[in-house]
């Protein structure tokens, strides 16, 4: 027997459990060409119980806690969490600043850099990959780029820094 295939879509709605009574919700906004065509998720701030079945589209209007880049398809078959609907309303993609430094790679038994200097950001789909070194202003905002795990993106659902190594910028 063949496994079935998933297939995630642009608009797509996860609930993600946070905990043994809770969950967030997050939606499928783009594909990042520019991030190994990596899918974009944005994950929503409030939380929900887990028995709640809230409104779609009440979902989508309020503010998002955090941007990654992931594989939806790959956490829907780690049962990480689960489709729920969909909407069309992504938000405004052109306005999601994401940033990477070239500090994070390291050697095997360096210590990792607490704070980095070297800070380069991005839109979605845009190839210009601009090096501002200290992030300041807006860039200060942004969301780190790295393609995250499924467990990764949960950890982020859940509030907590992911990854825990990757530099600060103050």
């Amino acid at each position: 027997m063949m496994a079935k295939k998933l297939k995630t879509k642009i608009g797509d709605i996860f609930s993600v459990p946070i905990n043994d009574e809770e969950k967030r919700y997050m939606q499928l906004i783009a594909f990042d060409l520019t991030q190994l065509n990596s899918d974009v998720v944005r994950i929503f701030e409030k939380k929900y119980f887990l028995g709640e079945n809230p409104d779609m589209e009440n979902i989508i209007k309020d503010n998002v806690k955090v941007y990654a880049h992931c594989g939806c398809d790959f956490g829907l078959k780690l049962n990480l969490w689960k489709k729920e609907g969909e909407s069309s309303n992504v938000g405004n993609i052109k306005d999601v600043l994401f940033k990477g430094t070239s500090e994070y790679a390291r050697k095997e038994g360096e210590e990792p850099t607490k704070i980095s200097n070297k800070w380069y950001i991005w839109r979605i789909n845009d190839e210009n990959f601009t090096q501002v070194g200290k992030l300041e202003g807006e860039n200060r905002n942004a969301f780190i780029g790295l393609v995250i795990n499924p467990l990764g993106i949960v950890e982020l659902a859940k509030g907590n820094k992911y990854p825990d190594n990757y530099p600060d910028f103050e």
